[in-house]
């Protein structure tokens, strides 16, 4: 497997946010989701499909690979209670959702799983 920087997390995270709501996506939507030009996205799913993350079907349809959803899912799931832990603490939604696009990348997995059992903890009210 390749070893995926912090864009192509992103990619990932995109496109399987994409996949979740619209079921069948293409470079096409990634670009118009992500903000970024032809040309670039092009360049990641180039990337994302030699290293084993997605394929591309003779349509142009991109499928997550095993791999692809598991690297999405952590980084998504990082995503959402990072957001989530700053909306708790007072931070406005758009800013909260900034920022743990942010931090998501590099926060350790030991720091990300306390994070998360402190707020089951705090939500069960003990």
């Amino acid at each position: 497997m390749l070893n995926l920087h912090e864009s192509g997390e992103m990619y990932l995270e995109s496109i399987y946010v994409l996949c979740k709501k619209k079921g069948a996506v293409r470079s096409v939507d990634v670009c118009e989701y992500m903000g970024y030009s032809k040309p670039s996205v092009s360049r990641a799913v180039g990337l994302l499909k030699k290293g084993g993350y997605l394929t591309v079907d003779k349509d142009g349809y991109l499928s997550l690979t095993e791999e692809g959803v598991k690297t999405a899912e952590k980084t998504y799931e990082r995503h959402t209670v990072l957001s989530e832990a700053f909306e708790m603490m007072g931070v406005p939604k758009e800013v909260a959702a900034k920022d743990a696009c942010r931090i998501e990348h590099h926060i350790s997995d030991v720091t990300f799983d306390a994070l998360k059992s402190y707020l089951k903890r705090v939500k069960e009210g003990s």
